[in-house]
């Protein structure tokens, strides 16, 4: 893959994730907002997403693949339901992110099905433990702010999806249903 890359082929910046549906990016970010102090770079509301895996830079020409490896992915039969509920400042990462207390047995299987279908075309994160997060902030180098109202948000999926990082902005390229035909 390193190899394509190098040679000039064209590319896209891939990752999995569940999105999230217009009512909840709203509510998140005016959330977000009410937090009030210096948040570095705040992250468009449109872009806020639950990342599965991330890919990186792949040659275009293994798009195919990867969706069809996708498709292949077995579901949870049902929308899967994420309580973002807690505010966390990354300092590594430096980012501020809202994350589950409690990460859904789903959702850690999703990403590690996902993760089992991308190794045959050598896609393998470093082993670490998956962090379900939505990032509210990048560049943040504070403490994690004190909110006046406590973070509860649900993400609410009934589809993850294949996007793109294009200038800033993510692109949906793919999606498959998290339900199956008697689910939810």
């Amino acid at each position: 893959m390193t190899e394509a890359l190098l040679q000039g082929e064209p590319f896209n910046r891939l990752f999995f994730a569940l999105a999230c549906e217009a009512p909840q990016r709203r509510a998140i970010a005016r959330w977000r907002n009410e937090l009030g102090s210096p948040l570095g770079r705040a992250v468009p509301s449109a872009n806020f997403h639950l990342t599965l895996l991330f890919l990186g830079a792949v040659p275009s020409a293994q798009l195919p693949a990867i969706c069809a490896a996708a498709s292949a992915v077995p579901v949870p039969g049902k929308s899967l339901s994420v309580q973002l509920d807690r505010l966390e400042a990354w300092r590594a990462a430096r980012a501020l992110v809202l994350t589950p207390t409690q990460t859904p047995a789903a959702l850690r299987q999703l990403v590690y099905d996902l993760q089992q279908a991308m190794l045959p075309m050598g896609f393998a994160e470093a082993p670490r433990e998956y962090r379900a997060h939505l990032t509210l902030a990048r560049n943040y180098h504070g403490a994690v702010p004190e909110a006046h109202v406590a973070a509860d948000f649900y993400l609410r999926a009934r589809h993850f999806t294949l996007f793109e990082s294009r200038k800033g902005r993510y692109w949906p390229l793919a999606q498959w249903p998290l339900m199956t035909a008697t689910g939810e």
